[in-house]
Formats: structure tokens, sequence, C-alpha cells
């Protein structure tokens, strides 16, 4: 007889089948149950502090959790800056996919970087650190090997304003949408445009690779 199946059910099963269809590796119920534990918590002070744009866990499913890890293959590297995080975004749903590396999640905002706080405690984070300030003053002891950017800035700003904190042999990883070409047109650095299909959205979604050649950027 078929088991009736709860809201918690439903969401865990779309986060697990979307974890399939983009071939996440590791633990997927263990993920999927993680992953929305974190969209509780997102959807709870969403209410009340208006963290995000995208409101309901069943949306959020797709444009969050789904999205940030559709460029997982990209996040090579053990030690990676979420710039702009806002929410969590990708960095959090990177770090409960990847627990060996080191995340840190930096935004300038402090009712988004006390959430933050809040879901590194709740989600028991221990490969998350967590910076309130702006990136331009953001001096770290360790240079990363990816800086990672959902919707922090237009992919030249990112470069001028992150270019301090990426490794020599570091790279940039930045998730655009279907105006992506207008954005690359400014950027005279070679990259690399790799489009990629989140599962149940529609609209064109890129992940931009961008080499840091011997840590300079052609101006």
């Amino acid at each position: 007889m078929a088991r009736n199946l709860s809201p918690k059910d439903d969401i865990e099963i779309a986060i697990k089948t979307g974890l399939i269809a983009l071939k996440v590796p590791g633990n997927r119920d263990q993920l999927a149950r993680a992953c929305h534990d974190y969209l509780k918590l997102l959807d709870k002070w969403n209410r009340a502090y208006n963290l995000t744009a995208v409101h309901g866990i069943a949306d959020m499913v797709e444009h969050h959790i789904l999205d940030s890890l559709a460029i997982a293959p990209w996040i090579t590297g053990k030690y990676v800056l979420d710039v702009g995080t806002g929410a969590g975004l990708p960095g959090i749903p990177l770090a409960l996919c990847y627990p060996e590396k080191r995340i840190v999640l930096l935004d300038s905002n402090g009712k988004k970087t006390r959430f933050l706080l809040e879901a590194q405690r709740v989600l028991n984070l221990t490969n998350v650190d967590i910076v309130q300030t702006r990136v331009e003053h953001y001096q770290p002891e360790t240079l990363f090997d990816i800086v990672v950017s959902r919707a922090f800035s237009e992919l030249q700003t990112m470069l001028d304003l992150t270019r301090h904190l990426l490794h020599p042999q570091g790279k940039w990883v930045a998730m655009k949408g279907p105006n992506v070409n207008i954005e690359l047109s400014a950027v005279s650095h070679a990259h690399s445009l790799e489009p990629y299909q989140v599962p149940g959205m529609a609209k064109e979604r890129y992940c931009v690779v961008l080499e840091n050649e011997n840590g300079v950027i052609p101006v």
C-alpha cells in the first residue's frame, strides 16, 4: 500500500530527486535532510527579515538548493570564499555537500550574518566561517582556491574587489543568468562559460569560470 507523504517527505524527495539529476556525490538522503533543515530555518527568518526574494520552501528547493549545488563540479580546491553570500547561497549548500572543504561566508549585512550564525549553529557547520565586513576590507591570512559569487555584483566589479583574496593559482566562479554575455563584454580576462540546467527551472543559468593568471588580471 502506498505511503502517505507528509510535506516534509515531499520536500526531501524533491531535493533528493534534484540531487540525483545533478549527480551530486555523497549521501543524498543525509544531504537532502540537511538542506531541508536549512530551508526551514531560512523560511522562518525570511518571514521576519526578508532575507531572500524567494518565498516558500517549495520554491526555495529549486531556486536556492539545486541552483547552488548545480555548480558543485566547479568548486575545486579546499578553501572557498562565498562573497556577498546573503542568506548563505551558494555557500551553505556547498558546505553541506563538501564537509571536507573550508568555506568562508562573507557579507557586510549584519541581519544576514546573524542568520548565518544561527544556521551554522543549527546545522552544526564546523567547516564554515562567517565574516561580516565589506569585501574590500577583508584581509584573510590565507588566500582562497575558489572565490564564488551568486548575486554579488557584475563580473568586472567582482574581479576588481576580490583580486586580493584569490590565490595565484585560484579561480573565480560566478553564477549568472541569460544576460551573462553583456557582463562578459566588459571583461578582458580569459574565461570559460559553462551552461548548466537546474532541475525544475526553465530559465538559463551559466557558470563563468575565470583563472587567476599568476595573480594578474588584465585591465
